[in-house]
Formats: structure tokens, C-alpha cells, sequence
């Protein structure tokens, strides 16, 4: 069994975690922990647990000497928080993921611009592994410090990541527009956010510079062997969950649509949890809602010259809990479908 602890459950990528967790057969969780919610049973942050044993079991804050039982933390709490924990458990010889943003970027200078912190343990960002699973399985798997990507960064380097192993684009700019349901933004209680003032609208947010831009720029930039340009729009929708990423590129050279999809179905087979799909098919953020998988497809406009991929996820879990649990059996050397080989729900 690997021992567990939770920092942040009572967030929604927290609640999450909780919730897959207790479906894996070789997890135990010994602690969850909250600083604003400690001595409260889980049942009472998340009314789902009610009748059973997990929703009886009571939060704790950091000072928990159960902490020091566990094989590996996950960190769902906010950026510059992170960092600081992370340090302290590794210390111990614990393995960390981080579901935030302090062990993403490489280059401690864009850590500091995008985030407006000064990173507290910046030989940390080199040794962390981005643990986007299909393109870093082999890193992951002798890590000690995972940094867990962001939810749309997710959905478009799974998105983009054939064309550019294979060279196929045009010039370095790539624009990506995305629309994740309104779970993306938090727990917190925003007047903006209340879902009365979501319902029947749909919004643009976080232009120019939103934070996921350098973490997508750094590592298509890696799968290009070239600095890669990202021009990214997010959009809140009003649905709870999901992300829908519409991605174009300039070709470069003449291609065809029936090339490009088995460009990327040869890239991903194999794969347990991208499904790249044939015309006429298309994606859509109901077949993925409460799953780890993400579903592709791809087309070739012959008339503009652009290749437009489509990519969607569960925000939540691929784009959050589930994938550090992949992360996590590829630690711990489990099946990486452990605990998380199940389908959506429909409708």
C-alpha cells in the first residue's frame, strides 16, 4: 500500500483527488489537511462522502504528525505555498506532486515575471519532472518531485504534440482558444464566478496573460527542438466541468486530413488515455467529463493552409487529479491505469 496525505482537500482539484483515490486499490489515506476547514470531518466540506467511512474521517492542518507516515504528498494548494511544503517533505524523503504551478517552469526569471513571486527553492525547479505522463513517462517514473501541468496546458500539448515531434508546421506561432467550464477557477467565492451570473453567458478572461502561456510555451518549445510562440485565449462556458481546446497551425507543406489523423493515432498508440478519433467524428466535453482520458482530432484545411486539432478533457481529473494519480502509479511502478480505467457518464 502507498501511504498518502492530501494538503488542500477542501479545494475542488483537492475534493477530487479524494474521491479517485478512494476508488485505488493500493492507496491509503492516512491524512487530508486544510488550513481553513481542520477539525471538520470530510463529509462536511463534501456532502458526497456522507455515509461513508472516508466522510467521517477529520481534517487536519499541517501540524498532523501523520504527515511524516506518508510515501508521497500531493499538494493542491496555491502557488508560493507550494514550494515551501514541497521542500520540507522532500527533506524527509518523501515524493511530492504538486497540482499548482511552483514546479512547472524551469527558468526560475519566468517563474517570478508571470507569477510575481520570487521562488523560494529555485534548484528545486530543475530537479521537478513535468508530469505529463504520455510525453514524460520515463522521467516520471525516477522523480521524486512531480509538477503536475495545468489543465488547459494539458489539452493543447496533448493537442499539439504529434505535429510538432514530427516538424510538421509552418512557422513558430500557435493559437489556441479554450473554454473550460466554470470548476477551472476555483472554489473561492467570486460575485463573477456565481454560477447566476455565468448561466447564458460566455467570456473571455486572463487575455495576453494568463500564467499557463509560458508553461505550454517552454515545453512545445522542447517537443519542437525550437522556441515555440503561443497565442492563448481562455474562455469561461457555463458548465461545471471540462476543457475544449480548438488549436491552429499553418501546414507548412501540402498534408491531408487522413494523414495527419494517422500521424497521430501511430503518436499515441498505445496510449490508455488519448483517443484520437477518425472523421467524421468529432470531440466533445461530455464524452470525458469524470474521466482521465483526453479525446483528439484533427483536420487539414487545404484551402487556408491550416491544420486545426481539437482536443478535450475533464479539467478536474485529466487536467488535475486524475493525471497525478497517473503520475503517481508511474512512481510507484503500479499499472498507470490503476484506479482510474473507467468511463464517463452519460448523459
Amino acid at each position: 500500500m502507498i501511504n498518502i496525505g492530501i494538503i488542500g482537500v477542501n479545494g475542488y482539484a483537492g475534493g477530487e483527488l479524494l474521491r479517485l483515490l478512494t476508488q485505488h486499490p493500493l492507496a491509503e489515506i492516512k491524512v487530508v489537511t486544510s488550513r481553513s476547514q481542520a477539525g471538520q470531518p470530510v463529509s462536511q466540506v463534501f456532502p458526497s462522502f456522507r455515509g461513508t467511512k472516508w466522510g467521517e474521517l477529520i481534517i487536519s492542518d499541517l501540524s498532523s504528525p501523520a504527515l511524516a507516515d506518508c510515501d508521497l504528498i500531493f499538494l493542491a494548494v496555491p502557488h508560493g505555498a507550494a514550494a515551501e511544503l514541497a521542500f520540507e517533505f522532500l527533506e524527509k524523503g518523501i515524493k511530492v506532486i504538486d497540482l499548482g504551478a511552483d514546479f512547472r517552469l524551469k527558468d526560475t526569471d519566468i517563474y517570478e515575471e508571470w507569477y510575481k513571486l520570487k521562488h523560494p527553492h529555485p534548484t528545486l525547479l530543475q530537479e521537478a519532472v513535468y508530469g505529463l505522463p504520455e510525453l514524460k513517462r520515463k522521467e516520471i517514473k525516477n522523480a521524486r518531485l512531480v509538477g503536475n501541468p495545468g489543465c488547459y496546458p494539458t489539452s493543447i500539448l496533448l493537442g499539439i504534440a504529434p505535429l510538432l515531434k514530427a516538424g510538421i508546421f509552418g512557422n513558430q506561432l500557435i493559437i489556441a482558444d479554450s473554454k473550460s467550464g466554470v470548476s477551472g477557477a476555483g472554489r473561492s467565492i467570486r460575485n463573477d464566478l456565481h454560477f447566476p451570473e455565468m448561466e447564458g453567458d460566455f467570456r473571455a478572461y486572463g487575455l495576453i496573460t494568463h500564467r499557463h502561456t509560458p508553461e505550454i510555451e517552454q515545453e512545445a518549445s522542447l517537443l519542437a527542438g525550437k522556441e515555440i510562440k503561443l497565442s492563448f485565449t481562455p474562455h469561461l462556458v457555463p458548465v461545471i466541468r471540462g476543457i475544449f481546446s480548438t488549436i491552429y497551425l499553418s501546414a507548412g507543406k501540402k498534408c491531408s486530413t487522413k494523414e495527419l489523423t494517422g500521424l497521430y493515432q501511430e503518436f499515441y498508440q498505445g496510449e490508455p488515455f488519448v483517443t484520437v478519433l477518425s472523421e467524421p467524428d468529432l470531440p466533445q466535453i461530455k464524452s470525458v467529463s469524470f474521466t482521465n482520458r483526453c479525446q483528439l482530432s484533427v483536420r487539414y484545411n487545404s484551402r487556408t493552409d491550416q491544420i486545426l486539432v481539437l482536443s478535450v478533457i475533464d479539467n478536474l481529473v485529466k487536467g488535475a487529479a486524475g493525471q497525478a494519480i497517473q503520475n503517481m502509479n508511474i512512481l510507484f511502478g503500479l499499472e498507470e491505469t490503476m484506479g482510474l480505467n473507467f468511463p464517463g457518464i452519460w448523459p
